[in-house]
């Protein structure tokens, strides 16, 4: 079976539109970054590792160094789906890192959007 088109899609070319979407609507990048820490465990270095690797989306998850288990909290709508309905695991984690930028595009607090609250 072929693999989603959001498989391939390289990480290195998604990380500033979700930086950019996010300073449009006065957050910061350390912030978006502050995300991706909590939600993959990655932290500065490995995170520029992996932008100057170039590695795809797939990659990107499946090596994450911690995957955080509070994602599961993680719940709604984006891209037209229920994130927590989909399946596809690589697939559904694409979407929780999605569903949390678009959560800090909306001003929401970090707390909430790091499942803290």
């Amino acid at each position: 079976m072929e693999k989603p088109k959001a498989y391939t899609m390289l990480f290195s070319k998604i990380y500033p539109l979700y930086v950019n979407k996010a300073v449009k609507k006065g957050r910061t990048q350390d912030e978006v970054n502050e995300i991706l820490f909590w939600l993959t465990g990655y932290n500065e270095d490995t995170l520029q590792q992996q932008i100057n690797s170039e590695v795809d989306l797939e990659t990107f998850f499946n090596q994450a160094p911690h995957f955080n288990p509070n994602a599961v909290l993680i719940k709604g709508s984006i891209c037209g789906c229920r994130v927590e309905e989909i399946e596809d695991d690589v697939l559904r984690k694409i979407r929780y890192l999605d569903k949390l930028v678009d959560e800090l595009a909306k001003g929401k607090s970090m707390t909430t959007i790091l499942r803290k609250e």
